[in-house]
């Protein structure tokens, strides 16, 4: 069998905030329809990795390689508080060039957050925020998407329907990367990566086979 095609990588990634060396070396390949999981401490550099993997942070030595378009979606929403959720939903649509609405309106039916679309975001709790965060990550359609801690602010019912998201990412041959300082469901993920002193280290025994699917 054809092993699915890499569509991010980063090799010997090195970043230092002054003499304060955050990353050390470390290297992450990822697959096409793979979950994968960088767990860490807070303060292991986890955001800074997600960074350089976005593109958004130069790193000081090594590469980052991208197949396809990419989705990212930072700890910390960056939204307008004086827009409403679908001025943002039009603003996004028109930098992404996109002339079908109907992207963002399947994602708000799959988010659960229909109600808050005439909202103004300043107005708005901190999981409806992450919400829109995720759909506006989402709304191109990217082949990866990097999410940094995307549980924060979830009720339950928003948890699961965050999973039932993925999988449908997943089945559709999205990459999916995840930072998170906890893992409540190691099961879910194809791999899981140890950040800790500046490098990746895989699980033992967690790596599953490329390119399969874990069904919760």
């Amino acid at each position: 069998m054809t092993s699915p095609a890499s569509v991010l990588r980063a090799h010997a990634i090195h970043k230092a905030y002054g003499r304060h060396q955050v990353l050390r070396g470390a290297d992450l390949d990822v697959h096409a329809g793979q979950l994968v999981a960088v767990v860490g401490e807070n303060g292991a550099g986890k955001s800074t990795l997600l960074k350089a993997l976005a593109g958004t942070l130069p790193v000081d030595c090594g590469a980052v390689e991208l197949s396809g378009t990419l989705g990212y979606c930072p700890q910390d929403p960056v939204l307008n508080d004086s827009l409403t959720v679908d001025q943002h939903l039009r603003y996004f649509s028109a930098a992404y060039r996109l002339s079908d609405p109907e992207r963002g309106e399947d994602l708000i039916r799959a988010l659960g957050y229909g109600r808050y679309r005439t909202a103004v975001v300043g107005e708005l709790s901190g999981g409806t925020r992450q919400k829109l965060n995720l759909t506006l990550a989402l709304l191109h359609d990217p082949d990866v998407l990097l999410l940094d801690e995307p549980y924060q602010g979830f009720d339950w019912e928003t948890y699961l329907r965050f999973w039932e998201l993925v999988d449908d990412l997943r089945t559709r041959g999205k990459a999916i990367v995840v930072i998170t300082h906890l893992v409540f469901e190691q099961d879910r993920f194809d791999l899981l990566s140890d950040l800790a002193d500046g490098r990746l280290t895989p699980r033992t025994g967690t790596n599953i086979t490329e390119g399969s699917h874990v069904s919760a």
